[in-house]
């Protein structure tokens, strides 16, 4: 990804872990060399969309949206006992497993945050994130007359795709067209921070900035994995995540060098938490 940003290449990144663990060098080189990045993800990508033609200083604030995963609901005691297979029966989407578990502790929303952070130029505080179960927002734009923006359709990555690929231009598609009479009713909740503490962890991440958010996605993905073989339960994720950080000094602006080294750092200490 670098290298194509800085050979001046349009990218459309895929997955969102090179923005969370290295968003400041990566935008320095997209825009140093004049080529936006155009995301995929379908919160990213409706927000992108929202903001064409607008200017960055009318932006009051971005709402991304959240399925609410197969645990929408769920308090922290309930939450305590619920396994692998349980974790993977994701409501909405079909995806590979270290992501859906991601999607079960809200930690995937949490590296939207931080990926809309450095698309966008955002701080941290100025990203909410709305549990709504139809999948039918993706998310909205906040503008300072209080006007909302939103991308809306059925939950279908080949229209996030298209528009990457065919950017600037729109071009037609063969799928079928949003009935809102059909979808017939709209529902939005706040999140549980409590229920699920990856969100917060994200949160503070993206606040402390630097290498932390490398420290964070490298200490998840452990952890993540741990789970999935069985070494580690459900809650235990965003608990031997959280170890990981408070034991992390950030280096505030490192390099590609600093941030390989600070994921290599976290892996580690995520592997004695889980051992």
């Amino acid at each position: 990804l670098a290298a194509a940003l800085a050979a001046g290449k349009r990218v459309a990144p895929a997955n969102k872990e090179p923005l969370v663990i290295a968003g400041a060098v990566l935008m320095d080189l997209a825009h140093r060399n004049g080529q936006p990045l155009v995301p995929i993800d379908s919160e990213h990508s409706a927000i992108y969309q929202c903001l064409r033609g607008e200017r960055a200083e009318s932006v009051e604030r971005l709402i991304l949206t959240a399925s609410g995963g197969p645990f929408r609901g769920r308090t922290l005691d309930e939450l305590r006992s619920v396994g692998v297979d349980q974790a993977l029966a994701h409501p909405t989407w079909k995806m590979g497993r270290k992501i859906t578990i991601d999607s079960a502790t809200m930690m995937n929303k949490g590296l939207e945050v931080i990926e809309a952070r450095w698309l966008f130029g955002l701080a941290p505080e100025k990203i909410d994130v709305v549990i709504h179960p139809q999948s039918i927002v993706h998310s909205l734009v906040e503008f300072i007359d209080g006007s909302v923006l939103a991308q809306m359709d059925y939950p279908d990555m080949r229209t996030p795709i298209q528009f990457a690929l065919t950017y600037p231009e729109r071009l037609p598609s063969p799928r079928r067209r949003l009935d809102l009479t059909q979808v017939a009713q709209l529902t939005f909740e706040a999140p549980d921070f409590a229920a699920f503490p990856c969100l917060r962890l994200a949160y503070e991440a993206a606040r402390a900035g630097g290498t932390m958010p490398c420290v964070m996605n490298a200490a998840n993905e452990v952890a993540v994995d741990a789970f999935l073989n069985q070494r580690l339960d459900f809650l235990g994720i965003a608990a031997r995540v959280e170890q990981v950080m408070e034991r992390h000094d950030t280096v505030a602006a490192p390099d590609l060098e600093g941030l390989f080294a600070a994921d290599a750092w976290a892996r580690e200490a995520a592997a004695e938490v889980t051992a």
